[in-house]
């Protein structure tokens, strides 16, 4: 069993920054390619970043710049570097990791349960 736990989130003022980690607990082989997501009120979820397990990075238009994903294979955790924080980066973060078992193995995606982000002044 695998479980994703995002934490990190919180409100903080335009401009801010914050942190959010993902981190991966189990019987894990290892993990590749990490995404993380976000869902607005209202709003479709969306692709914010991405990080494969060689740490290859792509970024959504709205965050590039500005937020940073980074990982540390030893500890099974992927973070989320967001600065310069703005309003519309409110939403649920969630991350999303596909997960070996055993070397060679096929890949499962697992999703963790989501951390609220808030800027507002």
């Amino acid at each position: 069993q695998v479980r994703l736990v995002e934490s990190g989130g919180g409100l903080v003022q335009p401009g801010g920054s914050l942190r959010l980690s993902c981190a991966a607990s189990g019987n894990i082989f290892s993990i590749n390619t990490v995404a993380w997501y976000r869902q607005a009120p209202g709003k479709g979820r969306e692709l914010v970043a991405r990080i494969t397990r060689g740490s290859i990075t792509n970024y959504a238009d709205s965050v590039k710049g500005r937020f940073t994903v980074s990982r540390d294979n030893t500890r099974n955790t992927v973070y989320l570097q967001m600065n310069s924080l703005k309003p519309e980066d409110t939403a649920v973060y969630y991350c999303n990791a596909a997960v070996q078992f055993r070397s060679s193995g096929p890949l499962y995606d697992y999703g963790g349960q989501g951390t609220q982000v808030t800027v507002s002044s």
